[in-house]
C-alpha cells in the first residue's frame, strides 16, 4: 500500500507521546508492508529538524520513493484552500495532502489532528479529491494503521 508520511511522524519517534506507533509505524514501512511515498516539502521541512529526526529521514528516504512537486499538487492545494479546508497560512498542510493524492497514495499519516486528522476535514479533502477527479485517500494517525498489533 503506498502511504504518505508528513513530517510530524518522523519528528513523532522523538516524541513521548508519539513515539511507540511511530517507531512501529516505520517498521512497517522497513518490512515493506507500507511503500512510503514522501513529498518535497517534507525534506524541505526536515532541514530544520533536530538532527536525530534528520538522521532517520536519511535512512528512512533511500528505502521510500520521493516523488517530484507537481503542478497537478499545486492545483489541488489550491483547490483546498479555495474550499476553504484551512486557511493560507497552514496552506502547507493542504499541500501534504495534495502531495499524496496526486501521488496516488491510499493513506496519509500524520499526527496533525488540527489541519489534516481531523474528522471534520477529512470529508471536505475527499469532496475537493473527487471534484478534481482523483479518489479519496484515508487519513489516519500512525496509531490507527498499526492497531493490528500492541505497542
Amino acid at each position: 500500500m503506498r502511504v504518505h508520511a508528513d513530517t510530524s511522524v518522523f519528528g513523532g519517534v522523538y516524541d513521548e507521546e508519539f513515539t511507540a506507533p511511530s517507531r512501529a509505524f516505520f517498521e512497517r514501512v522497513r518490512s515493506g508492508r507500507f511503500e512510503l511515498v514522501v513529498s518535497p516539502l517534507v525534506a524541505e521541512e526536515i532541514t530544520d529538524a533536530p538532527e536525530p529526526v534528520r538522521e532517520l529521514f536519511d535512512e528512512i528516504i533511500r528505502i521510500a520513493e520521493v516523488i517530484p512537486v507537481s503542478e497537478a499538487a499545486i492545483r489541488l492545494q489550491e483547490a483546498y484552500l479555495a474550499a476553504r479546508i484551512i486557511g493560507a497560512t497552514h496552506k502547507e498542510d493542504a499541500l501534504h495532502v495534495a502531495h499524496a493524492t496526486t501521488a496516488g497514495c491510499k493513506l496519509i499519516v500524520s499526527w496533525n489532528f488540527k489541519h489534516i486528522v481531523h474528522f471534520a476535514k477529512i470529508p471536505l479533502y475527499n469532496a475537493v479529491n473527487v471534484l478534481q477527479g482523483y479518489g479519496a485517500i484515508a487519513i489516519h494517525s500512525p496509531l490507527e494503521v498499526i492497531a493490528d498489533e500492541e505497542v
